[in-house]
């Protein structure tokens, strides 16, 4: 029989980071064996595989990177010696990377990605914490099928609904487009639900030039006609249900009239966009001239997905409801 492990693949972020008197901010500083030293025992009933990916701050990978890491995550998963996997990652780009391995790794084994807020230096560090309560989820039997999950702050996201919602506080990550999976805690992880099974595009990368433009009063368009020539698709995050101002609209046609793919967002928070205001500007003529709806998705989650859509040659939202 093949001995099962848990992998803990370590990127760095603030898990891995110390405060630096001279620099006068936190810096990377942990590798992978001092993180885990740090962190001390493990709650695992498996064995601990380390392994040590990179160790950088999040808002410096990018799709180049970010495409490279989940090539091995998946290498991983497909690994039939592994139980589990968890990913420690910078929270800044932390909903993004488990955005792109829920839409992208079809994993029967739980994939954890998990962070912290405070460096490991800080008074009230989470970091241990988040790790050890991400290690009990990635071996849990009730994990099995459930693809990619956050583990933050005693509680359990699903990949592709979570998002980062506050610049410090320890419970920043929520699911505006969805729910709390479930719990983790010292003495058992509950879930709320059973699996919820979710399509995956058969991507092959990340880096297709998707644009992202957020709308403002009184855009005329402008930056929408700059970033035209050098991008393939375009996000725009409008007001409410999916409205910007008219002057703004002829760029969008422009963007149509040469196949390229446009997709509406909303800058709220929570909710969708959709056809309910019919004047210039609107939500209802903008469909009607073929910009797609993003769905249950924030504005950076329909940039990544259309970016993988376009890399695979299929229409925005492949195997999903949303």
């Amino acid at each position: 029989m093949i001995p099962r492990t848990v992998v803990v693949l370590t990127t760095g972020g603030t898990i891995a980071m110390r405060y630096d008197a001279t620099a006068g901010g936190n810096l990377p500083a942990l590798n992978g064996s001092e993180l885990l030293e740090s962190v001390g025992p493990l709650p695992s009933t498996l064995p601990i595989r380390l392994e040590e990916w990179e160790r950088v701050p999040s808002v410096h990978h990018g799709p180049t990177g970010m495409w490279a890491l989940r090539t091995r995550i998946a290498q991983l998963a497909s690994d039939p010696a592994v139980a589990g996997i968890v990913v420690t990652h910078g929270t800044d780009t932390l909903a993004e990377m488990a955005y792109l391995l829920r839409r992208t790794v079809d994993a029967g084994i739980p994939i954890v990605l998990t962070g912290a807020m405070r460096s490991a230096s800080a008074e009230g560090s989470d970091g241990a914490g988040n790790l050890r309560g991400a290690v009990r989820v990635a071996e849990a039997d009730a994990s099995r099928g459930r693809g990619t999950m956050v583990a933050m702050a005693g509680e359990i996201f699903d990949g592709a609904e979570v998002v980062k919602g506050h610049t410090e506080a320890l419970d920043t990550f929520q699911a505006p487009h969805g729910q709390v999976m479930g719990t983790v805690t010292e003495a058992e992880v509950v879930f709320h639900g059973p699996p919820r099974p979710k399509g995956t595009i058969p991507a092959q990368g990340c880096d297709a030039p998707v644009a992202l433009m957020v709308m403002a009063l009184g855009d005329d368009g402008t930056l929408l006609d700059l970033v035209r020539p050098r991008s393939s698709g375009l996000v725009v995050a409008g007001y409410g249900r999916g409205n910007i101002p008219p002057t703004a609209v002829p760029a969008i046609t422009r963007w149509l009239a040469e196949g390229k793919p446009v997709v509406l967002a909303s800058q709220c928070p929570k909710g969708t966009v959709g056809p309910d205001y019919a004047f210039e500007g609107g939500g209802r003529q903008l469909l009607a001239l073929g910009v797609i709806p993003a769905g249950p998705r924030t504005a950076a989650q329909a940039r990544l997905e259309l970016a993988l859509c376009l890399s695979a040659g299929v229409p925005y939202g492949t195997g999903t409801a949303g």
